[in-house]
């Protein structure tokens, strides 16, 4: 019994209700070739249009017509679409397995469209066709076939998804998975980095202290061959300079003072694995000339050996510097940089992430009250909306780190359960740099409020200037350059200044 999928669509729905007869829609236009036994119609356009649409049908198509309705948040939503033609379909076939099934593409939105255009091709095997008054009813060629993991999971991620298999993506691992975001500058980079995790190449990670360089270098990692190997990161910058060749490469016993045994050094460690070179800028030049003898020769010697080790090891570095003007400047081996420098992550700071600060706010304090929750006292912690506006409006010149340092101090400050701008601004005040940058560079959109910021700077000063002239209006009017203590005055009501001060001289 031959089976044709369809939605239902608008011009079915036109064309049922069309007093001329002329007028047939997709559905009825491909029944008419005499080809389906039965119809299984998904719809979601309620009952009562539905019925009248099966009831003008019954009187022109003679075989079986079966109706699935289907609750949609949106005629777009690819989760609430794929779970209801994927359900539709996988019933179908539970009790006939060998059934010939036709999906019809032209009924519906194009995302129903895109829907069964997966299905036929990455699990059910069926026929796609498409009708028109043009061109009439004809089989939609698809010259790719997809593999079954590329389907979307009855899940939040369903679109992403399907983002993925658009861009001939691998599927995303956990770690790709937890990299919050949701700006294009971001996707792309995501992207790039899955691309680089399938090629076993060495790879650079650019980017400012606490965009996450080591949650990439891992994401890396965990796609690529070697996931299953050692992944050893190492600090290039936290290590004693007298200890950097012994630490990268190793030692014999003997080969130095204080070297009482044989060590491997973290190159052996990571053999067949990743080996992450975090602040790989800071290495001295000699250390420099070493490892560029590991990355030519695929060997390692140990400080006071004769003979090289070989070793498999993939390089993914990273730093906060701009390599080019450090080898302009004679500070990295140009050498150097070409070989590491294979495939390059820019990341974003995170006042560029336009869009992605409210997810970054709503996911990190919820990893903190999940980490705090067996600890004595614990209080779940939400935000007022006052704490909100300010992390919005904070330019976080040290990134996610610093994002996640604030909220969990203020998580552990706060008495009571409600985060309070005080408990933000406090928080804030302690990390301040003194850099223009909280005002010069402030992330447009988000949150951002141009007259909030100003009122912040008004406040800043007015506070500053009844502090000096220890609350004497006319005093603090004149630091100010303000004619006269009733300005000042003013300013402080309009901007809710905490300070209130005298008015005389």
């Amino acid at each position: 019994m031959p089976t044709l999928f369809a939605w239902l669509g608008n011009s079915d729905l036109r064309a049922s209700e069309d007093a001329s007869g002329t007028d047939f829609g997709p559905i009825l236009m491909a029944l008419e070739t005499g080809v389906y036994d039965r119809l299984v119609l998904l719809s979601d356009h309620g009952q009562q249009k539905t019925q009248n649409f099966v009831a003008w049908l019954s009187g022109k198509f003679t075989g079986a017509t079966e109706v699935r309705y289907a609750k949609l948040r949106s005629p777009t939503d690819f989760e609430d679409i794929y779970v209801a033609a994927n359900g539709a379909v996988s019933a179908t076939l539970s009790s006939s397995p060998e059934l010939p099934v036709t999906f019809h593409v032209s009924p519906g939105t194009p995302a129903m469209a895109a829907v069964w255009v997966l299905l036929a091709k990455a699990k059910y095997g069926a026929n796609l066709i498409e009708s028109s008054r043009e061109h009439g009813v004809r089989p939609v060629v698809v010259p790719f076939d997809l593999a079954a993991e590329f389907l979307p999971v009855a899940s939040k991620q369903a679109d992403e998804a399907l983002a993925h298999l658009v861009q001939g993506l691998p599927p995303a691992a956990p770690e790709f998975a937890s990299i919050i975001h949701r700006c294009n500058a971001m996707k792309r980079v995501v992207a790039m980095a899955q691309r680089l995790a399938q090629r076993d190449l060495p790879v650079l990670i650019q980017g400012e202290s606490g965009t996450g360089k080591e949650l990439f270098a891992r994401a890396i990692h965990a796609s690529s061959k070697r996931k299953g190997a050692p992944f050893v990161a190492v600090n290039c910058g936290a290590i004693p300079l007298e200890l950097i060749d012994s630490e990268l490469f190793g030692h014999e016993k003997g080969a130095f003072t204080g070297a009482h045994a044989t060590r491997a050094g973290y190159f052996e460690a990571a053999d067949g694995g990743t080996l992450f070179l975090d602040e790989i800028g800071e290495l001295p030049l000699q250390s420099q000339v070493r490892l560029l003898r590991v990355l030519q020769e695929h060997e390692v010697t140990r400080l006071g050996a004769s003979k090289s080790r070989k070793i498999d090891v993939r390089i993914v570095a990273a730093t906060n510097r701009v390599l080019p003007e450090e080898v302009r400047a004679g500070r990295f081996r140009e050498d150097v940089f070409h070989r590491i420098a294979v495939g390059i992550l820019a990341l974003p700071p995170l006042r560029a992430r336009e869009g992605d600060l409210n997810l970054l706010i709503d996911a990190l304090l919820a990893q903190i009250n999940r980490e705090a929750t067996s600890q004595p006292g614990f209080k779940h912690k939400t935000l007022s909306v006052g704490a909100r506006n300010l992390l919005l409006r904070h330019v976080w010149p040290g990134n996610v780190r610093e994002l996640h340092n604030a909220l969990l101090r203020a998580s552990i400050w706060a008495p009571g359960e409600e985060i309070a701008a005080e408990d933000i601004d406090e928080v804030l005040s302690l990390t301040t740099t003194g850099t223009d940058d909280a005002i010069l560079g402030a992330a447009l959109g988000d949150g951002f409020s141009l007259p909030d910021l100003m009122a912040d700077v008004a406040r800043h000063y007015l506070d500053r200037a009844m502090e000096q002239s220890r609350g004497n209006k006319t005093e603090a009017a004149k630091l100010l350059g303000l004619g006269s203590y009733q300005t000042l005055t003013n300013w402080l009501l309009k901007y809710q200044s905490t300070k209130a001060g005298t008015d005389g001289a």
